[in-house]
């Protein structure tokens, strides 16, 4: 797996889509920071930039950087992260200026830390990646690699295993901008 790893690395450098593993279902990877990369991999999905996109985090040490985190959100996160949430929080300024604008230009990002060693050292390497499910938008999410392969083809450069699979369960969406955290929904 390492072997793919750096391929999925070097394929994410050059801009270009992966399909990745989580705790979930299988994610589509681009780096949150190439703009290009991201407005391929919404044009891959079919899915409008007024729809934003998740990120995918290393660690949770990395949300400090990245988002405004309340002594509430860190008391969340802390106990469920790595794991099947994706979090809202208020983007720092950071974010704002790092991440494409169909990730950090809405009020709140959604953030994911997968409990997958793949899906985290990817993130450690390449840097923040998205983290939406490897389909075309409105379509079943995927949980297996050739389900993927026949829903997104040659549009993406590196396919990883699924090893060990997702649950097949979306994430689920956990405000914390607010005081209180509270679940709004499960994401796909």
């Amino acid at each position: 797996m390492r072997d793919g790893i750096g391929a999925a690395v070097r394929a994410l450098r050059r801009g270009a889509l992966v399909v990745y593993p989580t705790d979930t279902l299988l994610g589509l990877g681009a780096r949150a920071a190439d703009r290009a990369a991201v407005r391929r991999l919404l044009a891959v999905k079919g899915r409008s930039a007024a729809q934003p996109v998740s990120v995918c985090l290393s660690s949770t040490e990395e949300l400090e950087r990245y988002a405004r985190v309340s002594p509430a959100a860190r008391r969340f996160v802390r106990r469920h992260l790595p794991g099947p949430y994706t979090v809202l929080l208020a983007p720092s300024p950071e974010a704002r200026h790092a991440f494409a604008p169909s990730i950090a230009g809405f009020p709140a990002v959604g953030f994911r830390v997968p409990d997958h060693p793949v899906a985290r050292e990817l993130a450690r390497r390449a840097g923040p990646l998205t983290a939406t499910s490897a389909n075309r938008h409105g379509a079943s999410p995927t949980r297996r690699v050739a389900a993927a392969r026949r829903a997104l083809g040659r549009a993406v450069a590196c396919y990883l295993a699924a090893r060990p699979p997702g649950s097949g369960v979306p994430s689920t969406l956990v405000d914390l901008t607010g005081g209180t955290p509270h679940t709004v929904h499960r994401r796909s």
